[in-house]
Parts: C-alpha cells; sequence; structure tokens
C-alpha cells in the first residue's frame, strides 16, 4: 500500500520516528481496534486512535449524550445532546481522519453478543463503567484469545493494565469477582474529575497502538495507577493466578456470565 501525498503529511510526525516509521504506520492503517464505551475513557481514545490512523474503529455504546457527559466525555458536544453517542463519536471522529472507518453498535454488550461483535478486532479497549462490564469484557476476551485494555477512574484516581492472551494476568487473576453490591460507591455519590478520563483513556490509546506497530513494553503483568492530586504514578506487578477460573490452569468458568448490572448510574 502506497501512501498518498496527504496521508504522508498527515502521518509525518509518526513516520519520522523510528519506533514508528512507514512500516509501523501501515500497520495502523491496517489495524482494528474495538472501543467498548463511548464515555469518558472511550472518548480520547477514540479520538487518539482515530488521529493516529487505526484504519478501523469500532465503538459500541446503548446510551445518548446528555449534559452531565460533557465535563468529560470530549468526543461529544452541546449541540449533539439526545444523539446516540455512538453516532456523536462517529462524526467527531471522521471529522477528525476520513482515512477511518467507524463501525458503530448502539446497543448494551451482552453474553449473547460480545463474541461477535469482538471477533473481527485486533485490539480491545475497556471503556466502560461497571463491574459486571468488565468482568464480562475480560472473559470475553481470554476466551477469544483477544489483547485487551482495563482501565477505571473515580475521583481524582485511575488505573490502567493490559491482558495479551499467554503473557500475564487477566483482570479476573486480580479482581476474582465483582464487588457486593454497595460495597462501592457510585459515580454519581463519588464524582470524577473530568481530565482523569483524558489523563487514561489516552494511555489506553497508546497501549493499543503500541501492541499494533510492536514496539515498547505493554502494561502486561502490572497495574499502572495515577493520583492527581499527588501527582504520582506506581506501576504494581501482577503475578499470573494459576487458579484463575477463567485464563487459569484448570478454567471452571467456560461460558459468559452477565452479572447484575452495578449500582454505578452515572457514565465514565
Amino acid at each position: 500500500m502506497a501512501f498518498t501525498n496527504e496521508q504522508l503529511e498527515r502521518y509525518s510526525r509518526h513516520i519520522i520516528l523510528k519506533e514508528v516509521g512507514a512500516k509501523g504506520q501501515k500497520k495502523l492503517l491496517n489495524a482494528s481496534v474495538l472501543i467498548i464505551g463511548a464515555g469518558g475513557l472511550g472518548a480520547p481514545a477514540a479520538m487518539y486512535l482515530a488521529a493516529a490512523g487505526v484504519g478501523t474503529i469500532g465503538i459500541a455504546d446503548a446510551d445518548e449524550v446528555d449534559l452531565s457527559n460533557l465535563q468529560r466525555q470530549v468526543i461529544h458536544t452541546t449541540a449533539d445532546l439526545g444523539k446516540a453517542k455512538v453516532k456523536s463519536a462517529k462524526e467527531t471522529m471522521q471529522a477528525i481522519n476520513p482515512d477511518v472507518k467507524v463501525n458503530t453498535y448502539r446497543k448494551f454488550i451482552t453474553s449473547e453478543n460480545i463474541m461477535d461483535i469482538i471477533k473481527d478486532y485486533d485490539f480491545i479497549i475497556d471503556g466502560t463503567d461497571n463491574f459486571p462490564a468488565k468482568f464480562l469484557i475480560n472473559d470475553a476476551c481470554v476466551m477469544a484469545q483477544k489483547p485487551f485494555s482495563h482501565a477505571g477512574i473515580i475521583r481524582f484516581k485511575g488505573q490502567l493494565m493490559t491482558y495479551v492472551p499467554g503473557e500475564g494476568p487477566c483482570y479476573r487473576c486480580v479482581f476474582k469477582d465483582p464487588p457486593p453490591k454497595d460495597a462501592v460507591p457510585t459515580c454519581k455519590q463519588a464524582g470524577v474529575i473530568g481530565a482523569m478520563g483524558g489523563v487514561i483513556g489516552s494511555l489506553q490509546a497508546m497501549e493499543a497502538i503500541k501492541y499494533i506497530i510492536g514496539k515498547g513494553e505493554l502494561l502486561t503483568g502490572r497495574l499502572l495507577t495515577y493520583d492527581a492530586l499527588s501527582m504520582t504514578f506506581r506501576t504494581i506487578k501482577l503475578p499470573k493466578n494459576h487458579d484463575c477460573p477463567v485464563c487459569g490452569d484448570h478454567p471452571t468458568i467456560t461460558k459468559l456470565i452477565d452479572y447484575e448490572q452495578a449500582e454505578c448510574d452515572m457514565h465514565m
């Protein structure tokens, strides 16, 4: 595939990087990433992946844009109020980069549809805001052998880790089961600073890009945490749990589970 003159200019800052170059940019243009959740995490991830020239980006979200989203979900604007988030996100992404094909899934991700949706993508980004979705995405990606980036944000804190099949622990190795009801405050009760989504969602995009171009060290076997108030990052080593019920030596979870929806009622 030869670059057009416009592409050479658009991606020039990538192409001059020895870690990317023309070869890496072609990998990005031929790659596909699915983002589940068009909210605080998915918004910056989607925008940066579109700008980077990832050729096919899927975005899944069942909700519509409301006013409380705009404090952190920067892919949407006031003019998008009431619009399906996936439609608003697609319009912004294609306005940034018409090279990119955007597939939209205006639906809740469930055990019934997730395997069919993730099967055509090279990398998955978990931009959801509740534990049932996070465990479902993890289990589906492990079963389908799909790499993915997990992240979560609340108040002034965020965290992320990356799972690559055969290269370290999955989300369930670290967090065995969803927490019991009322054990974790809801997003509405706890709040979240808007820029936190930008920090952590952008890091998820970076993990996807590194995976695609095959450069650098991914957050496999490591949990990165960020505290904005103290402006500190920490990296915690995560051992693989050989007794993990989904990715361990003798899996006991062989079918996907739709856990009861968590209490969080304000989308990240």
